[in-house]
């Protein structure tokens, strides 16, 4: 029971940890062009803190065993 709700979240921390403030280098040539110096980071939407925001991250609702 208690390794289950460990992998999931371990798959919620993994999820959100690809929502960083990132983006690939070729990403920024292809919408800004070769003679701007733009950080990446600018295109990426979501943007994501490790010290500044924390996630709230619940296990999720288990079905009661006495219920079936």
């Amino acid at each position: 029971m208690r390794e289950k709700r460990k992998q999931q979240r371990k798959i919620k921390l993994s999820k959100a940890g690809k929502r960083t403030k990132w983006a690939p280098v070729w990403a920024v040539l292809r919408k800004y062009g070769s003679g701007k110096r733009v950080h990446p980071s600018a295109i990426t939407s979501i943007r994501r803190n490790w010290r500044r925001t924390k996630l709230k991250i619940k296990p999720r609702r288990q079905r009661k065993p006495q219920l079936g």
